[in-house]
């Protein structure tokens, strides 16, 4: 039996911390990107500085380091692309990740040993435009979210000796990869030169609206009470079956509606429907993991996760977890649904396998909430280590935790380590003068608990529970 090829696995630097948890959890490459040229504009460490350490403790490591480079570029940024983007070059990146097409002429005229991927803003959706792609002297092609497993695996078959690439876990926007007008029109700032405000997650209110018969305007009508959306489908279904079993529209189809965001109160936008559904703009976060086994048998080269402004916690549970997924996939072994079960334990939307797999519209789309929770831990701290314990008064086993959120006594808490994760129940803690104590409070406040050294730098996690806890306590940490 032939032995399967290990994919990439790619993880998102927002800092240099981020960077070295993905390589510690499993990551063989990161990308970062400098502020003014890339899709994180806002919340981005990195400078030339960061950009040039990142990639020599990158190459130290033997792990690769990719620069992100991929606004859609207008004139004012043409002027000064080649003058900025000549130092980060001279930090021998191991690629530049690119979506402008006069962007990569450009780069490709001046430094035609330079390694360029062709970003996921560039869209490609199909083995035709891959080819060109690589005729233009681009290694690797980022392929569009918007593809099945059955259409990538198309595009490896007629495109064999092509890098690519592929997102398996992050955020998803709900316009073609990013080609969203939202938060220009809102707040004027691009989504294609970096800026988002993920207007699409915004609480929007629905009203009711009828036409003013002389201006042509939709006038708002609030609904009366909560919008409910399982009774509202059930009773559209249910209209449609009873009036239009030929497959028409039904009349209140075409009727105008118009949705109101919370912090915009007065402000009616027009939503309508078309022969396709509603649609309702907060995507669901896309996690891949069980696909990795067949991403990996038709020879993806890389498999990407998005998350720049995620948290570090993020960055290790799903370097961790999509590293054990690829290690299962080359040696054969089936799908480890647990798997599923610790990503649970990060913030997230709700999760779908996205257009990997053609599913109902509702299980692409989360209806109920815009912002990220978590069903199953939440991250409250980070292991500094043992030193000065001294300090305060305390010797064995005690180590410094800079807490991330309110964690006590008494929690169930994973402490998540580049060499395994384990469980312990909390059986005590102690403030910075090393006085006893019942809860830490969140960030920035400093702890210590009971804890061999071995774990310092080990993120920690406190297990949601749906039970309370037995009375016979876990057995602490062994040294």
């Amino acid at each position: 039996m032939t032995m399967l090829k290990a994919p990439e696995l790619l993880l998102p630097a927002g800092s240099l911390d981020k960077m070295r948890a993905a390589y510690d959890f499993g990551a063989d490459a990161v990308y970062a990107g400098q502020p003014r040229y890339s899709l994180r504009a806002r919340n981005n460490e990195f400078r030339l500085e960061q950009i040039k350490q990142g990639i020599d403790e990158a190459h130290a490591r033997g792990k690769k380091f990719f620069v992100t480079s991929n606004l859609i570029a207008h004139n004012d940024k043409i002027r000064t692309y080649l003058r900025d983007i000549e130092p980060v070059i001279d930090c021998k990146p191991d690629a530049l990740i690119m979506a402008d097409a006069g962007l990569i002429m450009m780069v490709k005229e001046k430094w035609p040993e330079q390694v360029v991927h062709l970003s996921v803003q560039a869209n490609t959706t199909n083995w035709a435009a891959v080819k060109f792609w690589q005729k233009m002297g681009v290694e690797r092609v980022i392929l569009s979210r918007e593809l099945s497993l059955d259409e990538i695996e198309k595009i490896r078959q007629e495109c064999p000796d092509m890098e690519l690439e592929v997102f398996v876990h992050g955020a998803l926007c709900i316009a073609y990869s990013g080609r969203c007008l939202l938060s220009g029109y809102f707040n004027h700032r691009d989504p294609n030169q970096g800026t988002c405000t993920n207007a699409c997650r915004w609480n929007y209110a629905t009203h009711d609206a009828d036409i003013d018969a002389t201006t042509g305007e939709a006038i708002a009508q609030k609904m009366e009470g909560d919008f409910n959306f399982e009774a509202a489908q059930q009773k559209a279904e249910q209209a449609f079956a009873s009036t239009t079993g030929n497959g028409d529209r039904h009349p209140k189809a075409d009727k105008v509606y118009l949705i109101e965001e919370a912090g915009r109160p007065g402000q009616m936008m027009p939503i309508m429907e078309d022969e396709h559904g509603t649609y309702i703009m907060n995507s669901k976060d896309l996690r891949a993991v069980e696909h990795v086994a067949r991403l990996t048998q038709i020879g993806v080269d890389s498999l990407k996760i998005e998350g720049r402004t995620k948290s570090l916690y993020y960055v290790a549970r799903t370097a961790q977890v999509y590293s054990r997924a690829i290690d299962d996939a080359v040696a054969g072994r089936p799908f480890n649904p647990e798997l599923l079960i610790e990503l649970e334990g990060l913030s997230n939307r709700g999760y779908t396998g996205g257009l990997l797999e053609r599913r109902p519209s509702n299980d692409y789309q989360n209806y109920i909430s815009g912002h990220s929770a978590t069903q199953r831990s939440q991250y409250v701290g980070e292991v500094l280590g043992a030193e000065g314990q001294a300090d305060v008064g305390l010797s064995g086993d005690w180590v410094q935790v800079e807490t991330k959120n309110h964690f006590a006594v008494g929690d169930l808490v994973e402490v998540v380590h580049p060499s395994g994760n384990t469980t312990v129940r909390l059986q005590e803690m102690r403030n910075v003068e090393g006085q006893p104590v019942q809860v830490a409070q969140g960030s920035p406040v400093r702890v210590w608990i009971p804890m061999p050294a071995r774990y310092s730098g080990a993120l920690l996690a406190r297990v949601i529970e749906s039970q309370p806890p037995a009375a016979a306590a876990e057995p602490a940490l062994a040294v």
